[in-house]
């Protein structure tokens, strides 16, 4: 009987140390997600590299913020962005795809719709993001196409130009009220741009004129300068928005160049991005924020809204668009300058302000409109 109420002793301190080690190993363990919480599993393909302090950047950083989060799980490729890197796009793409490993594949920018044309229709059950680019919307069910309110942007741009050419005690501006537009081709998009410039130009100064100018290419910043130097030296424009891509930088140099004019960027913060010297002219940047309409894409779909097969454009509501308010523009710019601007963003959130699109305007408005501001 000792020898049985020993072995029952012992068996019972066993199961009670086994319980022990179980709540133990139970308290430790990570939190579940809460039930319908979903943490997606996202790659990122940059046909490019990291670096650029540019759209690809951005991109990066939502999905830092994302995972930092614990909402995502994420692994960014960079493919590489030369001509050599090329072939091999496609290539990737579709071992990516293949792989089943991923709720969201991501591309962006104007060279990556071919390639995702053809890889979502041979992977239809996977879903892709593509941004900055519509090319192909609505042919596949599978992928979500992301734009963004250049129009919106435009217009807290011309609201600033317009306002900062009549502050002539402010170096280099001059007591005519003439900025200039270099865009990159004499398109839709380009003049999505231009139409929100010209009207937020023309709100804060009703005396404005602008030589509006196209490069016809993204990559000549040499005729990009030649324009920008006949704005200024010709017509007396003392700020220019260069929105044509490389070309675009082509009007920083003339503005350097010349003594007697400002740049604002396009896209990305450019004060960053420009040399030092050229930095330093650089008054402002009209925003494209990439890794914000991730943020904000990721949102939607935690809310049970999908764009998948749909184009949805972006503005300063969504964190799509804004400008750059910091630095120069708040060290060089009046205060009237800066509170004008800041007005007109809260205008156009609260919809007291609604800027007019060029993409998909077939009375040519924006054409008329350019016509008679120049100079």
């Amino acid at each position: 009987m000792k020898k049985f109420l020993l072995v029952l002793l012992i068996a019972i301190m066993a199961l009670s140390f086994a319980g022990c080690a179980t709540e133990s190993e139970t308290v430790d363990e990570p939190e579940a997600p809460e039930e319908g919480e979903k943490v997606y599993n996202v790659v990122s393909l940059v046909n490019g590299n990291l670096g650029d302090k540019s759209f690809f950047d951005s991109a990066e950083s939502g999905l830092k913020e994302l995972a930092d989060a614990g909402r995502i799980t994420y692994k960014t490729i960079e493919m590489g962005g030369t001509d050599q890197d090329q072939p091999k796009w496609l290539e990737i793409l579709n071992e990516v795809s293949s792989s089943g490993e991923y709720d969201l594949v991501i591309v962006g920018t104007y060279q990556m719709p071919d390639y995702l044309k053809e890889a979502a229709t041979a992977y239809p059950d996977q879903k892709y993001l593509i941004y900055d680019d519509n090319t192909y919307v609505g042919e596949n069910d599978n992928v979500a196409n992301i734009t963004y309110k250049q129009n919106d942007m435009g217009y807290l741009i011309g609201v600033f130009a317009g306002s900062m050419t009549i502050q002539t005690e402010v170096e280099k501006i001059n007591p005519e009220s003439v900025v200039g537009f270099i865009g990159g081709i004499d398109s839709p998009v380009i003049n999505d741009f231009l139409y929100g410039f010209l009207l937020g130009a023309q709100a804060a100064n009703p005396d404005i004129k602008v030589d509006t100018r196209y490069v016809n290419s993204y990559v000549d910043t040499a005729t990009a300068k030649e324009m920008g130097l006949s704005m200024i030296n010709d017509n007396n424009a003392d700020i220019l928005w260069g929105v044509a891509g490389l070309s675009g930088n082509g009007a920083a140099e003339a503005a350097l160049e010349s003594g007697k004019a400002w740049f604002i960027g396009v896209d990305s913060d450019q004060e960053l991005t420009l040399p030092t010297d050229q930095a330093a002219i650089t008054l402002t940047s009209g925003l494209k924020n990439v890794g914000q309409s991730i943020v904000w894409f990721i949102d939607e779909w935690d809310a049970g809204r999908t764009y998948f097969g749909e184009e949805v454009r972006l503005g300063i509501s969504e964190g799509g668009v804004g400008v750059v308010t910091d630095k120069n523009f708040a060290e060089i710019a009046p205060q009237a300058v800066q509170d004008a601007v800041l007005a007109a963003q809260e205008q156009i959130v609260s919809g007291e302000i609604v800027v007019p699109t060029a993409i998909g305007d077939t009375t040519n408005a924006v054409v008329t409109l350019r016509d008679s501001l120049q100079p």
